[in-house]
């Protein structure tokens, strides 16, 4: 591990410990995570709430479920609480941007996937590919959205340099003040791909 951080200048993380977010359907959540998606209740918190300058921290309990490879979902319970107007989760496709992702390892997987959940009245998407995975879409009790992918292909370093040169572009676009279509960001990507290939020709 050493030898890597000298080599990348930078210490390492080793993948997603857990992901956390609240919930005020515990009963629900509990049933959801442990019995219909079978991840094991690993780990429960519970404690007294604190002081804080303007509101006091109400009473909670935090717990886990064993989500794979050495990684929980986490739920906080803030007991005695309702619901706050601002946390619900909204419909439409942005609220699908907070979103937790599993993985599986092939086509057959994410297919007994599918069926476990419609079988247990989960409402499931259709299965959409895009570039290098292949999804599957759910909801939990508290609307959270989930997926569960597997890989189309490996991400390769071709990808990676594609990846840095969408995102110079786009913040090329961003400083000068914005835009507004991904054609704009299309045509300023497709300027330094040519910039890069007259470097490397050189």
């Amino acid at each position: 591990m050493a030898d890597d951080m000298t080599l990348t200048g930078r210490p390492l993380l080793n993948g997603v410990d857990h992901t956390a977010r609240p919930t005020w359907k515990l009963a629900e959540t509990v049933a959801f995570y442990r019995d219909v998606l079978g991840l094991p209740l690993v780990h429960a918190i519970t404690a007294k709430g604190w002081g804080r300058e303007k509101e006091e921290h109400a009473d909670f309990i935090h717990f886990f479920f064993d989500s794979g490879n050495a990684s929980t979902i986490a739920f906080f319970y803030y007991i005695g609480t309702q619901q706050p107007e601002s946390l619900k989760v909204p419909r439409g496709y942005m609220a699908m941007a907070n979103h937790t992702a599993w993985r599986v390892d092939t086509e057959a997987d994410l297919l007994a996937w599918q069926k476990r959940l419609e079988s247990r009245g989960v409402a499931v998407s259709q299965s959409v590919r895009h570039e290098v995975i292949e999804s599957i879409y759910f909801r939990d009790p508290n609307w959270y959205p989930l997926e569960i992918t597997r890989p189309l292909r490996a991400v390769e370093t071709i990808d990676a340099t594609d990846a840095g040169l969408t995102m110079q572009a786009a913040l090329e676009l961003e400083a000068r003040g914005g835009w507004a279509t991904v054609e704009q960001l299309w045509r300023a990507k497709a300027v330094l791909v040519k910039e890069r290939q007259r470097a490397h020709a050189k």
